[in-house]
C-alpha cells in the first residue's frame, strides 16, 4: 500500500513518525560529517528539501533526541555503529530566515530579533542553572524584540557560549535559507544596511565563535564574499555546480522511477521527466524537482506545482527592467534555444542593475536555467556554460510571467492582438497607443531609467508578450542584425490558412523623417529593401498571403502603417 503523501510537511519528525512518504537523505549527515568543514553554506533552489534536510540533521545531532533510534533505525545511517553512538550527542542552535520578507530594514531588523529571541525562550533552562552568572541571566533576560543591533548581531555567539557551558560541548549551528532577506533587501531597497547586519551576525557567529563545533547555512544563491562573507575564512561553500552532496538535494531519476510505482503512474515517466526534470548538480543529471514530484503523486495531474509556491518578484524584475538583450535572450530561451554565458556563481545583487552575467547568474541558483555544457576558457580563464530553460514547468511559468506584464496593466494588449490578427490597422493603432502609453516606462524603471534605452526595452517585452500569446498560431522570429532602434520580427504561420505578417519597428529620426508617417514609410521601405518576405516564401507561405507593417515610434507614440 503506497504511503500518504504530505505536502508542506519539512519537519522531520513528523514524516518519520507516520510513516508518511519520504526519501532516504540520511546519508547526507555521514558525508557531511566526514567532510570535516567548519561552516558548510549550500546553495540549491527554494522547495528542494533543504529545510527537510537541516531538520533532519537537527534531529539527529541535538541532544533534545537523544535516544530517539526510532527516527533513524530503518534509515541507510543507522547502518553503522559509529552514527549509532554519535546520535543525540551535541547541543545544536536551529533557527530559520525563510519568512524573513519585510518591505523595509527596521522590519527586517525586528522579525530576526523575534527569532533570536525564539531561539533564546526554547532554551530558558539555561535560566535555572548554574553555568550562568547572575549578570548573565540579567543579559539573557534582555534579548527581546526590540534589543539594539549590536545585541543582536552577537546573540547567537551568546548562546553558544550558554550552551558549550551547560552541556560541555560546542554547538551545531544551524541557518536555513540565510539569504532570504538579502533577496527582499534588494527588491526593496535597503540592500547596504542588510548586509552591514548580516556581515556582523555571521562574523560573531560563525567566524570568532570558540564554541562552534561546526555550522550549516543553506540558501538559494552565494552572496558575494566581500558583501556579507568578509571574514569567513572557515567557509565552505557548495553551489549547483560543486561536486559535493549532489544526490542530497531533490529527488534522482531512480527515486522518483521508485515513486512513481509506488503509487501506479510509472506509465507517464517520460512525460513526467519533461514536466519535472533538468536540474543538474556538480556533474549529477537527472534531478528532479521534488516539490512538484510529490504534488504529482498527491494530484496526479500535470501542473506548475513548484513555478507557483512562491513569489517570483526578483526574476521577473531582472527580465522585465533587463535591457533589450536580455529580452531578446529570453526569446531565445522560450523557442528551446541555448544561452552561451560566462557564470559567476559570487551573486553581487549591487551588479544585477547592469550585469547580464549576474542575471543569468541568479537563474541558474535559481532553478529557472539549467547547465547544458560547461567549459574552461583557456584564454581568459572564465567558465564557460550553454544553459537553457529547465524544464516545462519553468517555460510555463515565464509565459505566463510575460503574459501578466501586458494584463496587469491594460487590457488593451489582448485587443491589439486580435486586430493584428485581423488586419485592423486602424484598431491597431488605437489600442497600441494605450499599451504603449501604459506600459513604455513598465520595462525602464530601474534605478536609472533611461530614455535612451527605454524604446529597445518596451520592444523586446512586447514581442516576448507576442511570443506568449501567438504560440498555438504562429512560430515568431526575429531578425536582430538592423541596428539600434529597430526590430524586425516574422509571424510564421503553423496554420496555412493564416496570413503570414512581418512587423517592422523603428524610431524616428528627426533629421531624416519629418513626420511619424514618414517613418512608417521608411520601415515598410526596409522590409522590401532587405527581402524579409523571402524568409516566409521559402517556407510555403504565399506571397499574396504576406502582410506588412511597420511601427513608427517617437517617445510614447506610436503610428502603424
Amino acid at each position: 500500500m503506497a504511503r500518504t503523501v504530505s505536502i508542506g510537511h519539512q519537519d522531520f519528525e513528523q514524516l518519520i513518525t507516520n510513516n508518511y512518504f519520504y526519501i532516504d537523505k540520511t546519508h547526507f549527515i555521514k558525508e557531511w560529517w566526514e567532510n570535516g568543514d567548519a561552516v558548510t553554506l549550500i546553495t540549491r533552489p527554494r522547495r528542494f528539501g533543504k529545510t527537510l534536510v537541516m531538520s533532519m540533521i537537527e534531529k539527529f545531532f541535538s541532544v533534545q533526541y537523544a535516544g530517539r533510534s526510532d527516527l533513524f533505525e530503518r534509515l541507510v545511517i543507522w547502518d553503522e555503529e559509529k552514527y549509532q553512538k554519535l546520535q543525540g550527542t551535541y547541543p545544536v542552535i536551529s533557527l530559520s530566515f525563510a519568512n524573513v520578507k519585510e518591505r523595509d530594514y527596521p522590519s527586517t531588523v525586528l522579525r530576526i530579533c523575534q527569532l533570536v529571541t525564539d531561539l533564546y525562550r526554547r532554551n530558558k533552562f539555561l535560566l535555572e542553572s548554574e553555568v550562568l552568572s547572575e549578570e548573565e541571566k540579567d543579559e539573557y533576560r534582555k534579548i527581546n524584540m526590540s534589543m539594539p543591533e549590536v545585541v543582536a548581531t552577537m546573540a547567537i555567539h551568546k548562546l553558544s557560549e550558554y550552551l558549550y557551558r551547560y552541556y560541555g560541548k560546542k554547538v551545531i549551528i544551524l541557518l536555513d535559507e540565510y539569504d532570504t532577506p538579502m533577496q527582499e533587501a534588494y527588491i526593496d531597497g535597503y540592500w547596504e544596511q542588510m548586509a552591514g547586519f548580516t556581515r556582523s551576525m555571521f562574523n560573531a557567529s560563525f567566524k570568532t565563535n570558540p564554541y562552534m563545533e561546526r555550522a550549516i547555512m543553506t540558501g538559494i544563491t552565494r552572496t558575494s564574499k566581500e558583501s556579507v562573507f568578509s571574514d569567513l575564512n572557515n567557509l565552505t561553500v557548495v553551489t549547483t555546480t560543486t561536486e559535493r552532496y549532489t544526490d542530497s538535494f531533490g529527488f534522482t531519476q531512480d527515486e522518483v522511477n521508485q515513486a512513481l510505482r509506488e503509487y501506479g503512474l510509472y506509465e507517464q515517466v517520460a512525460e513526467v521527466k519533461k514536466w519535472y526534470d533538468g536540474f543538474v548538480f556538480g556533474t549529477t543529471k537527472d534531478i528532479y524537482n521534488p516539490w512538484s514530484i510529490l504534488n504529482f503523486l498527491e494530484n496526479r495531474k500535470f501542473a506548475t506545482y513548484w513555478a507557483n509556491t512562491s513569489s517570483n518578484s526578483l526574476v521577473e524584475k531582472l527580465i522585465r527592467e533587463g535591457s533589450a538583450n536580455v529580452k531578446m535572450i529570453m526569446e531565445d530561451l522560450l523557442t528551446g534555444k541555448c544561452l552561451h554565458t560566462q557564470i559567476d556563481e559570487q551573486v553581487v545583487f549591487a551588479q544585477l542593475d547592469y550585469s547580464e552575467y549576474a542575471i543569468w547568474s541568479l537563474l541558474l541558483a535559481s532553478g529557472y536555467l539549467k547547465v547544458i555544457k560547461y567549459e574552461m576558457n583557456l584564454e581568459s580563464g572564465g567558465e564557460e556554460y550553454d544553459l537553457a530553460l529547465t524544464n516545462k514547468e519553468v517555460k510555463i511559468m515565464f509565459e505566463r510571467m510575460i503574459r501578466e506584464w501586458f494584463s496587469r496593466f491594460t487590457p488593451d494588449y489582448n485587443d491589439f492582438v486580435k486586430a493584428l490578427l485581423a488586419g485592423d490597422t486602424k484598431a491597431m493603432n488605437a489600442y497600441m497607443n494605450r499599451v504603449a502609453l501604459a506600459t513604455f516606462s513598465y520595462f525602464d524603471t530601474g534605478r536609472n531609467p533611461s530614455e535612451a534605452a527605454e524604446p529597445e526595452r518596451f520592444y523586446h517585452g512586447f514581442v516576448l508578450g507576442l511570443m506568449v500569446d501567438l504560440a498555438d498560431r504562429y512560430i515568431i522570429s526575429s531578425n536582430r542584425e538592423s541596428g539600434y532602434g529597430r526590430y524586425d520580427v516574422l509571424l510564421k504561420p503553423r496554420n496555412k490558412q493564416d496570413d503570414g505578417i512581418i512587423l517592422e519597428f523603428k524610431v524616428r529620426d528627426s533629421e531624416d523623417e519629418k513626420t511619424l508617417s514618414e517613418t512608417v514609410k521608411a520601415a515598410l521601405k526596409q522590409i522590401d529593401e532587405r527581402c524579409y518576405a523571402a524568409t516566409l516564401i521559402q517556407e510555403g507561405v504565399a506571397e499574396e498571403k504576406i502582410r506588412k507593417y511597420g511601427f513608427a515610434f517617437e517617445g510614447k507614440k506610436v503610428l502603424i502603417g
